[in-house]
Order: structure tokens, then C-alpha cells, then sequence
């Protein structure tokens, strides 16, 4: 029962958030947890999850735009553009 009400509750708790917001929280969960698995540390956490919430943020704000992409020049610079 315990296992089922965690996930519930975190699900819950995203239901009446926009779509950036939602993938910045999304984005900074899977990120703690992958880079917590593959350092073994803390602070692998704590990268994982900053480099996913910023991830998820960029993915859910070109969400809410539809009809535009999230580009990146040669450069390394990212823009949002038509698709």
C-alpha cells in the first residue's frame, strides 16, 4: 500500500501544474535519482537534479508552443523556432 501511495500522491501533487512546470519536477526527479545511481553519492544526486529540472523546463516550455521546436545552432546557443 505504501508503494502505491507515493507515486499517487506525487502525481497528484503535478496534476495543476503548467506543462514547464511539470517537466522541470519530472526532469529533476529522474535526474536525482539516475545520477544518484550512477556516482553513489550525493552530490552525483544533486548534479543529476539540477541538469533535469533545467532539462525538463526547456522541454515543457516549447510544449506549451505548439507548432514551435526547441532548436540548437552550431554554436551551442538554443532558440525556439517554427517548426
Amino acid at each position: 500500500m505504501k508503494k502505491l501511495l507515493i507515486p499517487l500522491l506525487a502525481a497528484l501533487s503535478l496534476a495543476g501544474c503548467s506543462s514547464t512546470e511539470r517537466g522541470a519536477g519530472i526532469g529533476a526527479a529522474s535526474g536525482a535519482v539516475i545520477g544518484g545511481v550512477a556516482t553513489g553519492n550525493v552530490r552525483g544526486a544533486a548534479v543529476g537534479a539540477a541538469v533535469g529540472g533545467v532539462s525538463g523546463a526547456l522541454i515543457g516550455n516549447v510544449a506549451d508552443q505548439p507548432g514551435r521546436c526547441y532548436y540548437r545552432d552550431r554554436n551551442g546557443n538554443r532558440y525556439v523556432d517554427r517548426c
